[in-house]
């Protein structure tokens, strides 16, 4: 059946390549250059009142045909949505009509003509002069069936986005939301700025590189996992508030939650905690929310989320022991090792106290988080970048903040002792000679940063896919991703 198929959309493209020479030899150039346009479709249909009777013009792809003799009608499709054409041969003239009757759907045309609504109601341009601006020598995808092969449409996204409208106002809204974060973080002080993307220490987050080499320098560089350290770097410098909406690069599996390269936004506020930080998340992803959706109460799969502040804090330990029933404070690495496996939970290679009652959560308490939540005081094991409580030395002063069972948000208290600071690179630098990848690279240069002194800090991440994800119910990270990584096809 497949091979079938494949002949037939084979005869169609070969049928479009003649049509194109046809055009040629006609004197007609089937791929002009600028066409003026006076309006987009959605903007005839809202405006028809004001517009109906006059001329305007437009500009758009063919995705429909339904010919009626001498009149031929036609849907056009722009940015902004679709709209109905009307061409008479009385009108545009016999040669014109020829023209557009042989035309395909996917070609791209320039129409001038009248607004009027039809005996059935439809809006309707009446026009009177046409023009093909680009053939489309590729059959659309068939109508009814349209482009439903989840790995196609990630890999022709482009196709996804002319025949999925839905597709279309998922990345539209992932723009305002960018843009409603700026606006938030300009309007209260913020400075926007811009870190290296290749680095000589891959630094700021517990993941594996991916690794080039700079032919001139003759040295290995990384792409960025992370702009922290470089951000820090400012608040020493003495930039107070900074954020940065960056790409970053992590050579790790691919999953619905998970793509190599993906965007956060990463800000930093001297003289603030992870309190501050807290208060400030939940005002920002709030503020967003009612910016773009105009509401608090969101869709994500089947649960219905409330954004209504103010939001549920619990401590890591205090949410794994209402889940668990085990006080894990209260254990050691060995003890917290065999209560974690009679809980069922694979710890493989986590051999730390902290690692281990991370893993305890992640596994059976993160997928419950359905509401806010903001889990606060993550081990140091597993926090190389934040500042140690005072109360508890084995804790940070650190949280994530959890919607719809998935990490949205990270934030600490950042670490500015350039000694501790230097002592938890040793280990994470034990830990790499140990053969883990994802352990912290030793990072001199920003140690002698810090050793300049940077002020006390509030440090937060929030990853902008996870976020756009929430905001229009997407299930998949790659749904977000206007063109994810994947595989080539043979």
């Amino acid at each position: 059946m497949s091979e079938v198929l494949s002949e037939q959309k084979t005869e169609l493209i070969r049928v479009r390549y003649e049509k194109l020479e046809e055009l040629r030899a006609a004197g007609i150039d089937p791929y002009g250059g600028r066409y003026r346009r006076t309006h987009l479709a959605e903007e005839v249909r809202e405006r028809f009142a004001e517009l109906e009777g006059q001329r305007v013009s437009l500009a758009g792809r063919l995705m429909a045909k339904r010919a009626h003799g001498k009149v031929t009608f036609a849907d056009l499709q722009d940015f902004s949505g679709r709209i109905q054409l009307m061409v008479r041969q009385s009108t545009v003239g016999e040669d014109r009509y020829e023209l557009f009757r042989k035309l395909d759907l996917g070609d791209i045309v320039g129409v001038q003509g009248n607004v009027l609504r039809t005996r059935t109601g439809e809006v309707t341009i009446e026009v009177v002069h046409l023009e093909l601006l680009a053939k489309s020598l590729r059959p659309l995808p068939e109508k009814w069936h349209g482009l439903r092969d989840v790995d196609l449409r990630y890999r022709q996204r482009y196709l996804d986005l002319i025949v999925n409208p839905e597709v279309k106002r998922i990345f539209v809204f992932r723009s305002q939301i960018i843009r409603a974060i700026r606006r938030f973080l300009d309007e209260r002080g913020f400075l926007e700025v811009e870190t290296p993307m290749m680095q000589p220490v891959a630094g700021g987050a517990a993941a594996r590189p991916f690794v080039t080499f700079h032919n001139a320098l003759e040295m290995q560089l990384y792409l960025r996992i992370a702009p922290e350290l470089y951000l820090k770097r400012l608040l020493v410098g003495g930039f107070e508030k900074v954020y940065e909406i960056n790409r970053n690069f992590r050579n790790e599996g691919i999953s619905t939650k998970h793509n190599p390269e993906f965007t956060m936004l990463e800000l930093y506020q001297a003289y603030a905690d992870y309190q501050d930080m807290m208060e400030l998340t939940e005002e920002l992803i709030t503020w967003v929310a009612k910016e773009v959706l105009g509401t608090w109460r969101i869709k994500y799969g089947e649960a219905d989320i409330d954004l209504t502040p103010p939001w549920r804090r619990i401590s890591l330990l205090e949410a794994v022991r209402q889940k668990t029933g085990i006080d894990f404070a209260s254990l050691e690495a060995g003890e917290a090792r065999k209560a974690a496996e009679k809980l069922g939970v694979d710890g493989e290679g986590k051999n730390l106290w902290g690692e281990i009652v991370n893993e305890v959560f992640e596994q059976l308490v993160e997928p419950e988080l359905i509401n806010p939540t903001f889990v606060l005081d993550y081990p140091v094991d597993i926090s190389p970048l934040a500042k140690r409580k005072k109360e508890d030395p084995r804790l940070t002063y650190r949280f994530e903040l959890f919607i719809g069972g998935r990490e949205v948000a990270n934030a600490f208290s950042e670490l500015n002792d350039p000694l501790d600071q230097r002592e938890r690179f040793l280990k994470q630098l034990e830990k790499r000679r140990a053969g883990d990848e994802e352990a912290h690279m030793f990072d001199e240069d920003f140690l002698m940063a810090l050793e300049y002194g940077m002020p006390p800090a509030g440090g937060l991440g929030i990853g902008i896919d996870r976020l756009v994800m929430l905001l229009t119910n997407s299930p998949s990270i790659r749904e977000v991703i206007l063109f994810p990584l994947h595989r080539p096809r043979d």
